[in-house]
């Protein structure tokens, strides 16, 4: 192997040594391949976390709640759609005349409206029902994600600063020293909120 078509290839000065010498009978100009990837110790924790979290959530739901999400879940589903299809096809085709053997008794579709106005009531209150958990569910996660937030800027605001102090203590100067003095300020929510609801305002 020439080292224009070893540079080419990628292949690094050290591994053509090797290769040229002979060093060692398994000598490749290939490396390893990676380590197959897989979860960290950290993140399979907190997946866990999350999993026993919902669980938990599902086991103190009250009766009602589970009624009411489970009539939501087949409310939405495809099942649910072909038993419409089918029950109110053959209530319109029977009362339509096109079904033989069946004697009309809605020709009006009078019952039909009805029953539709009285279903559709209870399916958006069962909705309505879904999304208040839903919604509950998000703005525990968004407060979640804010403390989180307010955490991590906490502690990079202390590692900020910490690194000032080293970077004083060594004698070194950077143009961010102007910078640095804000940036080791922790910033206020409430201040943040307030502003961004003035200039919504």
């Amino acid at each position: 192997m020439t080292w224009e078509l070893a540079i080419f290839l990628g292949v690094s000065v050290v591994d053509m040594e090797q290769i040229r010498k002979g060093n060692g009978a398994n000598a490749s100009p290939t490396y390893p391949p990676p380590p197959p990837a897989g979860l960290s110790p950290v993140l399979d924790r907190n997946i866990q976390a999350l999993y026993e979290r919902r669980r938990r959530e599902a086991e103190a739901a009250s009766w009602q709640e589970r009624v009411a999400d489970a009539i939501g879940r087949f409310t939405g589903s495809m099942p649910f759609v072909y038993f419409h299809l089918l029950v109110f096809g053959f209530w319109i085709g029977a009362n339509l005349g096109w079904v033989p053997g069946v004697r009309p008794w809605d020709e009006s579709f009078v019952v039909l409206a009805m029953i539709a106005s009285v279903e559709a009531i209870f399916l958006s209150t069962f909705v309505l029902i879904a999304q208040n958990r839903m919604a509950a569910a998000a703005d525990r996660r968004a407060d979640l994600d804010l403390q989180i937030s307010l955490l991590a800027e906490h502690e990079i605001t202390k590692l900020a600063a910490l690194t000032s102090e080293i970077a004083l203590k060594l004698g070194v100067e950077t143009d961010l020293d102007r910078d640095m003095q804000e940036i080791k300020q922790d910033i206020a929510p409430d201040a943040v909120l307030d502003e961004i609801e003035k200039r919504e305002d």
